[in-house]
C-alpha cells in the first residue's frame, strides 16, 4: 500500500526527514440536537475533565476540556464533513454509532458542526510515555511528473512493477545494482509501467510512496494516471538528505526537498549516483487509474486522502480513523495550522507519539508547502465517547 512506504519530503532528510480503554456513558442513540457554538472558557481543572489517562504503546492520552484546543473557536468544522463522511463509509472500530449519526447529521454552519463533535467526542491529549506534549509535524503531497510509456528523448528513467519473485528473494537487488548491474536489469525487463525524464523524478515519487504520471501514450495521445505503493526491496531506507549534510553540501537547515532537486539538477552525474544510492531501498509501483482528480491516493486506512484533512500517524499512538485537533504553523508563513483532520495514513518516518505527516494535496504549491514543512506541533485525540479501543 502507498502509505506504508510514504516518507515525504521531511523524511528524506532524516532530520524531522491498536490497549484497554475503560468506557464512558453511552449517550442518546439518535442524533444529538446541536445548542448555540459554546464560547471559549477557562481551561477545565484536570478534576473536572472525564475519563482516566489511557495508555497507548508508545503514547499517552491524557483527558482534557474542548476548551484547551487552541484556536477551537474558529474552526471551520464544515469543511471537514466531506472527508467525514467518506471515513464512515468504512467506519473504523469503536466509530460505527458515531458514524451512524454524523452521516445523518448535516450542519447548518460550523458552530453547529463543532456543537455536535463536542457532544459526541472527548478529547484526549496525546503525549510520549515521558509525559512530554510536543512534537513534530511534516508534510507529504502527491507529486505530478511527466511520463512517457515508452522510452524516448529525455524520458529514459523506468518505474517498475513489483517482480513475481519480490516476496520470496529478501533482500531484492539494492538501488545502485538496479542500476548497474545487467542481471539485476535482466531481471525487471519487461516490468516498466513508464518513463521519467529525471532519477529525481523517480526518487521523489518513491520517497513520497505514490504519485501522478501525465503521461504520454505511444500513440502520442495523453491522459493522466496514479501510480500507487507496491512493495520494495527489504533494503533499509537511508536519507538522501543527510547524506547531503554529512557531504558538506547542504546546511542541516537547509536541506529541504526544493534545495535537494536543486543541488541534484546542477550536480555531476557521478556526485547524483552517489547520492541516489546513498539510499538503497528501492520501490515498486502499480499503476491506477485516475477516475476522481479530487481524490488523494489512498492511505492505509484504505480511503482517499484529502488535502488539508488527513495525517499520517504512528498507529501505537494513534489508531486508523482518529479525529484529531493540529496545533502547528505553516511552514512558508508561520501562519498558525489549527484544525481538524483524520489519521488516515503512516508512513516509515512516522514514528512517535506527538508526530504527524500532514498531507498537502498535489501539485506544485502542495510540493513546496510538503517539502519544507518542519514545524513544532501539539495534538489532541478526539475519540467517541462510548467507545472502547483495544
Amino acid at each position: 500500500m502507498r502509505s506504508l512506504f510514504r516518507w515525504i519530503a521531511a523524511a528524506i532528510l532524516g532530520l524531522c526527514s491498536a490497549c484497554a480503554w475503560l468506557p464512558t456513558p453511552e449517550p442518546d442513540a439518535g442524533t444529538p440536537t446541536p445548542r448555540a457554538p459554546v464560547p471559549s472558557a477557562t481551561p477545565t481543572p484536570a478534576a473536572e475533565r472525564a475519563g482516566p489517562v489511557i495508555d497507548r504503546p508508545v503514547a499517552r492520552w491524557v483527558p482534557a476540556a474542548w476548551a484547551e484546543l487552541p484556536g477551537w473557536g474558529d474552526e471551520r468544522a464544515t469543511e471537514l464533513w466531506p472527508a467525514l463522511r467518506a471515513g464512515c463509509g468504512k467506519p473504523a472500530p469503536g466509530w460505527g454509532p458515531f458514524c451512524e449519526r454524523a452521516l445523518r447529521f448535516n450542519p447548518a454552519d460550523d458552530g453547529f458542526a463543532r456543537e455536535f463533535l463536542q457532544q459526541e467526542l472527548q478529547p484526549y491529549r496525546v503525549e510520549a510515555r515521558d509525559g512530554h506534549a510536543q512534537g513534530l509535524a511534516t508534510g507529504y503531497f502527491e507529486p505530478l511528473v511527466a511520463a512517457s510509456r515508452r522510452p524516448q528523448g529525455a524520458f529514459t528513467v523506468p518505474l517498475y512493477r513489483a517482480p513475481a519473485d519480490l516476496a520470496t528473494r529478501r533482500p531484492y537487488w539494492t538501488r545502485q545494482q538496479i542500476d548497474t548491474l545487467p542481471a539485476a536489469r535482466q531481471a525487471l525487463r519487461g516490468l516498466e509501467i513508464a518513463y521519467v525524464a529525471s532519477p529525481l523524478d523517480a526518487l521523489v515519487l518513491q520517497i513520497q510512496g505514490s504519485g501522478r504520471l501525465r503521461l504520454r501514450e505511444a500513440d502520442g495521445s495523453e491522459r493522466t494516471v496514479r501510480v500507487a505503493f507496491a512493495g520494495h526491496n527489504d533494503h533499509p531506507y537511508r536519507s538522501v538528505g543527510r547524506w547531503l549534510i554529512e557531504q558538506g553540501e547542504l546546511r542541516a537547515d537547509g536541506a529541504s526537498w526544493p534545495a535537494i532537486r536543486e543541488w541534484g539538477q546542477r550536480a555531476r552525474p557521478e556526485r547524483l549516483a552517489e547520492m541516489l544510492w546513498s539510499n538503497p531501498r528501492f520501490v515498486f509501483f502499480r499503476e491506477e487509474p485516475l477516475t476522481d482528480e479530487t481524490l488523494g491516493p489512498r492511505g492505509a486506512q484504505g480511503l482517499p486522502l484529502t488535502a488539508g484533512r488527513s495525517v499520517a500517524v504512528d498507529p501505537g499512538a494513534v489508531p486508523y480513523g482518529t479525529l484529531l485537533w493540529l496545533d502547528t504553523s505553516e511552514p512558508l508563513s508561520a501562519t498558525p495550522l489549527r484544525r481538524l483532520v483524520l489519521a488516515q495514513d503512516t508512513g516509515g518516518a512516522i514514528t512517535g507519539a506527538v508526530r504527524v505527516d500532514y498531507f498537502w494535496g498535489t501539485g506544485v504549491q502542495a510540493e513546496q508547502q510538503a517539502g519544507r514543512m518542519k514545524q513544532a506541533l501539539r495534538l489532541w485525540a478526539l475519540w467517541p465517547r462510548s467507545a472502547r479501543v483495544d
